[in-house]
């Protein structure tokens, strides 16, 4: 392994996973933040989906910005921004305050979601660009194993609030890597021409591209699978089947270790057998076990075990799923990255928090409303990845700056 390539894989993962582990790490305090602010569990997962939707749709004006200023200085604001969010958080007198704190919080990371995507384009594509992915979401993958269990740690030792002083270092921690191990990656040259202007006519060059949005698609559903089971899983395991937080941190991380796990694979069977071959093969695995997750559950089956063990198969089809649909569709726009990444990063959020409002409002205590919006995601993406790899690969070229 190329010590620079594995340099910048670290780097780029731990940017990226600020903003989940500001998510993950706080899953099992839901129901004591509940408890301690006095708020409905409806007003506590409304400080989830609002830290989603901030994350989603900021990017859509960090990616172009990052176009115009390279990807550094957008990256140094966002952790600032998340920052602040984070203190207020820490210190927030009630939900409503931190609903607006998290709103920050969120905004800011969506710079670490954005930015780096473009920076894997910057340096390489194809599969190149597949093993960066992967090496970036091994790294990126540490906050739904060590988030939860951290999380729960910091929680029962000095309460929830403390998990928000955390994640403030962590974001202290990547400023300095920041500065200090990745070097700028968009030449003032490729930025020449760049305005929001020209940001405008590539979101809409974007918007008419099938291939692009049916790829970020597959994506988005995948990951919004995920979300209707970040939204729902502490409620659930803690309640109806009496996990404590620690438990729950261990079983919650079980799925992220199949995830991280087949993602590191992305490379090698790409080699062998190219990126949409991958994506076809881990849609139908991953539609297809959530279908008999679904199919078990509503028979009257109420068996965490069985529900543990088909969630760890699917999850790590999903992750072949997320990386090489994320190459794929960022594969012929290398001079508008930041836009593309945006686009694609605001479409996977967006997906992500209608998912998990739908699946809010059917929310009863039970497995068996989650385990179906789950099932619902994973099967819109194997009906997109029909319809958008079954046919012939359409070359589009963007618009030039």
């Amino acid at each position: 392994m190329n010590p620079q390539f594995l340099r910048i894989a670290v780097v780029l993962g731990l940017l990226s996973a600020i903003g989940p582990f500001a998510i993950d790490m706080y899953l099992p305090a839901l129901p004591s933040i509940g408890e301690d602010l006095q708020a409905s569990t409806a007003a506590v997962q409304m400080s989830l989906l609002i830290f989603f939707l901030s994350m989603g749709f900021g990017q859509i004006v960090v990616g172009p910005i990052s176009d115009m200023v390279g990807r550094k200085l957008p990256l140094y604001g966002g952790l600032a921004l998340f920052m602040v969010g984070g203190i207020g958080s820490a210190l927030a007198p009630s939900v409503e305050w931190l609903i607006a704190f998290r709103f920050l919080q969120g905004l800011g990371a969506s710079a670490g979601m954005a930015v780096p995507r473009a920076i894997v384009r910057d340096l390489h594509t194809g599969t190149d660009a597949a093993k960066l992915m992967s090496l970036l979401m091994l790294v990126f993958s540490v906050s739904p194993i060590l988030a939860p269990l951290t999380g729960s740690v910091i929680i029962e030792n000095f309460g929830w609030r403390a998990v928000f002083w955390t994640v403030t270092g962590g974001a202290v921690l990547a400023t300095i890597l920041l500065a200090t191990s990745l070097k700028e990656t968009r030449p003032v040259e490729a930025r020449a021409g760049s305005s929001f202007g020209t940001a405008l006519s590539a979101y809409r060059f974007l918007m008419g591209d099938r291939n692009f949005l049916g790829l970020a698609s597959i994506g988005g559903f995948g990951i919004a699978s995920f979300f209707v089971y970040l939204s729902s899983s502490s409620f659930i395991l803690i309640d109806h089947y009496g996990l404590s937080p620690s438990v729950y941190s261990v079983f919650f991380s079980i799925n992220a270790v199949a995830f991280i796990g087949m993602s590191q694979l992305t490379g090698m069977l790409a080699d062998r057998f190219g990126l949409r071959p991958v994506v076809r093969v881990a849609v139908v695995g991953y539609a297809t076990t959530m279908v008999v997750l679904f199919a078990v559950m509503a028979s009257g089956v109420d068996r965490l075990d069985v529900m543990a063990a088909l969630l760890f198969v699917g999850y790590g089809f999903l992750g072949l799923v997320i990386p090489t649909t994320s190459v794929l569709a960022m594969e012929e726009h290398g001079a508008i990255a930041g836009t593309a990444s945006a686009l694609m990063g605001t479409l996977h959020f967006a997906i992500g928090a209608v998912a998990m409002g739908i699946a809010g409002i059917f929310f009863d205590g039970t497995p068996l409303p989650m385990v179906a919006g789950i099932t619902l995601c994973a099967v819109i993406s194997f009906m997109l990845a029909k319809v958008t790899l079954g046919r012939g690969r359409e070359i589009v070229e963007a618009p030039a700056e």
